[in-house]
């Protein structure tokens, strides 16, 4: 029997995530593969969630999202970045940050546009591009040294740049290597972009995440760029809730008129205790964001304290709550099939850095999760010196 239907994305399997996180549970092995936190949400912020939950904010909620969450959405930005963002013209809640940024792309992009991503690159990227019409462009960040400290190219950028270019795709907190810009790279960024019809799509769903003092720099800092910017970013990885799937983009009103026409046939409402339940938090507890960072800097330091006595090389990630580890001083296994053994034999699962990249980086580079309980994390670096 003939297939009865072709593949849209005939390249694309099963996301890493997901196998990696399958063969953990397999093996009964720790899972520092797939980001979640292994602790819970504030308690009073799951408390506000039971309250709204009975007391009838269960129906479906605007299509833009709960005013009173992007009025707060609306106050934290205007608070850390500056920048005054209308609630009901500029800020939509989403279906967590990968619905944003699918939306973003498919409102955006169209047959025969170029989209640029950084490698490594995160996954959901290239098939949202394709399913649009576009191509995707892969640019690798670079290693000016042997260490650890990946930066855009901001020359090989300018020369891949051309007519064809719809988009620029950026993820700093960088997913999955943990580099972040500094203030310098929004100028040399808008200096590529000026003059063009090119878009940003800034993906910061880490932007609380950032660690030895660093600021966090966001699109929404730079008047030039956030004139031609969606930006996205994440409840769940703010409040250790990432099943919740809750996220926003913020957008000047004639992008966020365009993404909401996907928006709304895409997944039309999110969540509505959850989304009432955030408005307060937000409001009443903003300690918890502007705290965060100090709290998985513990985490990292932790972590790295105690691989330091293995034989894996690494530097201390500037943001996110992902290690990356170099392997190259104890074996040269490629990093999928290095990550599968050591996620059956000593029982501690990881993400291989490759599937991001078109281009390998250079060294043998595994990612691991730190945002876990330090009990976990003992167990999990005990295994890892003893390789």
């Amino acid at each position: 029997m003939q297939p009865l239907i072709s593949s849209k994305l005939p390249d694309v399997g099963t996301t890493i995530f997901t196998v990696m996180s399958q063969l953990a549970l397999d093996c009964n092995a720790i899972n520092l593969s797939q980001g979640f936190p292994s602790f819970e949400p504030p308690d009073d912020l799951l408390s506000l969630i039971e309250h709204y939950l009975r007391s009838g904010a269960n129906q479906y909620a605007p299509m833009p999202g709960v005013p009173a969450l992007r009025a707060a959405i609306a106050a934290k930005v205007a608070s850390l970045y500056g920048r005054s963002a209308d609630a009901d013209t500029e800020i939509t809640v989403c279906d967590g940050a990968t619905e944003g940024l699918f939306s973003s792309i498919q409102a955006i992009v169209r047959p025969g546009d170029d989209v640029i991503v950084f490698d490594p690159a995160y996954d959901s990227y290239e098939p949202a591009i394709t399913l649009a019409g576009g191509r995707t462009v892969h640019i690798p960040l670079i290693n000016p040294g042997d260490g650890f400290d990946f930066h855009i190219d901001w020359q090989r950028l300018a020369d891949t740049v051309g007519d064809k270019t719809r988009l620029i795709v950026l993820n700093f907190p960088q997913n999955p290597i943990g580099s972040i810009l500094a203030a310098a790279d929004l100028d040399l960024l808008a200096e590529i972009v000026r003059d063009t019809k090119i878009l940003l799509l800034s993906d910061e769903v880490y932007e609380h995440i950032v660690f030895d003092g660093a600021r966090h720099q966001s699109m929404l800092m730079h008047d030039e760029l956030w004139q031609r910017s969606l930006v996205i970013s994440s409840f769940g990885k703010t409040y250790h809730a990432t099943g919740w799937k809750v996220g926003y983009c913020i957008a000047p009103a004639p992008l966020t008129e365009e993404f909401r026409k996907v928006h709304q046939f895409n997944c039309f409402a999110v969540v509505t205790p959850i989304q009432h339940a955030l408005a307060d938090f937000m409001t009443t507890a903003p300690q918890h964001h502007l705290q965060l960072a100090a709290f998985y800097q513990a985490k990292r330091d932790y972590f790295c304290n105690l691989v330091t006595a293995s034989r894996f090389e690494f530097e201390p990630a500037k943001g996110t709550f992902f290690q990356t580890l170099d392997y190259s001083a104890i074996s040269d296994e490629d990093d999928v099939s290095y990550a599968r053994r050591l996620t059956r034999e000593i029982g501690v699962a990881s993400i291989p850095i490759s599937v991001f990249c078109e281009e390998p980086l250079p060294g043998n580079k595994l990612r691991f999760c730190f945002a876990k309980d330090d009990a976990t994390l003992a167990t999990a670096a005990e295994k890892l010196c003893q390789l």
